[in-house]
């Protein structure tokens, strides 16, 4: 029987058995599933780069019941570029630790599937701060969780030149110091995101610190909005 084709990132792999695998992929065809992979842990397995981080590749699956088991993979871009600098691996793991949080099987997480590869390669060319809270802002929203960053949701002030305001976790949205009761948080948090979204920003108000300002506000938000733990996310932070 013709195995189950799938084209899938690899988020996490867990050890099982003296050399297995459980892996959980992130697929365009299935959502997110749970396959088994075995022997992977042995010197020299054919399919031991399936169970790597940051793999994307096509995946030849098997299905019994309700379980999977990958039978064969075609390598389509393994990123190897990520994992010689730590920065860009903390932030690629930060993206696969994201993108497992805000997908949930047997629901269409293509949108998810499609910005985590985009955010991967966009790490390995480039900056990957940039690309990190530009895939976090783009998957939150994917999942439902849009971060707003328009004008006081209370009063409708501009906020682009303001030096404090809040956020409001409960509605992913800024307003003036004055009008909510949210967190506070800086003006230079809101530019960055804003030049990370691709909207108008003051450029006086992008710094180093508001990088960070900026990536510590979408862990707090996706970690209210899911429980994920983020601690890849944590680790990119404190290298900054």
């Amino acid at each position: 029987m013709e195995g189950i084709k799938v084209n899938a990132l690899m988020l996490r792999a867990a050890d099982y058995g003296e050399n297995d695998k459980i892996l959980t992929l992130l697929t365009a065809e299935l959502g997110k599933i749970s396959a088994g992979i075995k022997g992977v842990k042995k010197a020299g397995a054919k399919l031991k780069f399936a169970a790597q981080p940051f793999c994307f590749a096509e995946y030849i699956l098997s299905k019994r019941g309700e379980r999977y088991t990958v039978t064969n993979a075609s390598e389509t871009e393994s990123f190897y570029d990520i994992r010689t600098d730590i920065n860009k691996f903390y932030a690629a793991s930060a993206v696969c630790e994201a993108a497992n949080s805000l997908t949930y099987g047997g629901i269409d997480d293509t949108p998810v599937f499609t910005l985590a590869v985009q955010a991967l390669s966009n790490i390995c060319n480039g900056a990957e701060d940039a690309a990190l809270i530009k895939f976090l802002l783009s998957a939150l929203s994917a999942a439902g969780y849009t971060v707003g960053l328009d004008n006081c949701t209370e009063c409708g002030s501009p906020l682009i030149s303001a030096d404090k305001m809040r956020f409001d976790m409960n509605a992913g949205s800024f307003t003036c110091w004055d009008c909510g009761t949210g967190a506070g948080t800086s003006g230079v948090t809101y530019n960055v995101l804003r030049m990370c979204a691709g909207k108008t920003y003051s450029p006086g108000m992008i710094t180093p610190d508001g990088v960070k300002r900026a990536l510590r506000l979408l862990r707090e938000y996706l970690t209210f909005k899911t429980d994920a733990k983020c601690a890849s996310l944590t680790e990119y932070i404190r290298l900054l």
